[in-house]
């Protein structure tokens, strides 16, 4: 399978969402369409949307098959909705996202407060669908429907000062019950070097397996960092900013031991209760090596040239 760069892939060759969702038309024209997820270590396999796995491949030692969408929907990290990883499924749903607006702030020259539906309209999601693993604790290997953080980003124009992005989810106690308790400082926050946001495959997800997203998984927008641990990718984002400095981020306020900006995935660097140099994948009993940054090593590792990724993780 021919493997492509990302800054190589033009717009007309992400896979448009109607061709994905039939299968039978996906086998038929795999040889001639590139994937931007075919970045990813594997090939991308055919498949429908109901869960179904087929002609999965492996490479690297791990076969990459799709995690059913049950499991994606159902098994969350999501501390606003309880701590856990039945509980975002189970308490989400009433979560209103319409009308929702993103604010967008600091060193940029087009600050405002924007509707998600604007958002959705000047980028629109559905004609692509991002084939992208992710891994916590466990890992999914979930089809995204988004668009790169870059396109948003180029469109508000930041200054030459903005270093960092920062996100901020809503607070909103009332409907999100996870927030009544001290379990972190909300409202949630998160952040990504300006060079990590406009990587193409950082991603801003409205959509998994050709479903709106659900509110469990991030409603109506959420960031999708493939090559970092789960906790970077903030879900339910009201607030985007541009600022000079490195931003304070929930996790590393909390337990900054343990923590760290980065988020990356390195399997050689423990975290002070469990190793990191295996995961599972969700639905699968055993155990797997945890490739480095999430086996998305080619693409990324040059955004780390000289760091020392035990001491900045």
């Amino acid at each position: 399978m021919l493997i492509r760069k990302p800054e190589k892939i033009s717009e007309s060759e992400v896979t448009p969402y109607e061709l994905y969702l039939n299968r039978r038309k996906f086998i038929g024209r795999a040889g001639r369409i590139a994937l931007l997820a075919a970045v990813a270590p594997g090939s991308v396999s055919a498949c429908d949307f109901a869960g179904k796995e087929a002609e999965a491949t492996e490479a690297g030692g791990q076969e990459d098959k799709l995690t059913p969408y049950e499991d994606v929907t159902t098994y969350n990290n999501f501390y606003e909705f309880g701590t856990g990883k039945g509980d975002p499924a189970r308490n989400a749903g009433p979560l209103v996202t319409r009308p929702w607006t993103v604010e967008v702030t600091g060193h940029c020259e087009r600050p405002g407060e924007y509707a998600v539906e604007d958002i959705l309209g000047r980028f629109p999601p559905e004609d692509r669908i991002y084939r992208l693993r992710c891994v916590e604790a466990w890992s999914m290997v979930i089809p995204w429907m988004g668009f790169p953080l870059k396109d948003l980003l180029s469109w508000v124009q930041p200054t030459s000062r903005a270093e960092f992005v920062e996100f901020t989810t809503l607070y909103d106690p009332e409907q999100m019950p996870g927030q009544r308790r001290r379990v972190l400082d909300w409202p949630y926050v998160e952040g990504l070097r300006m060079d990590e946001a406009m990587h193409p495959l950082t991603l801003m997800a409205t959509g998994l397996y050709g479903k709106e997203l659900p509110n469990q998984n991030g409603a109506p927008l959420r960031l999708v960092v493939p090559w970092k641990y789960g906790f970077k990718s903030i879900k339910s984002i009201v607030r985007i900013r541009l600022v000079e400095d490195m931003p304070s981020t929930s996790w590393n306020l909390a337990i900054p031991n343990e923590y760290g900006f980065y988020a990356n995935v390195n399997p050689e660097v423990d975290h002070p209760r469990w190793s990191q140099a295996r995961e599972r994948r969700l639905g699968e009993l055993r155990r797997r090596p945890t490739l480095m940054f999430n086996g998305y090593a080619e693409e990324v590792a040059s955004l780390y040239a000289g760091m020392d990724l035990r001491r900045w993780y």
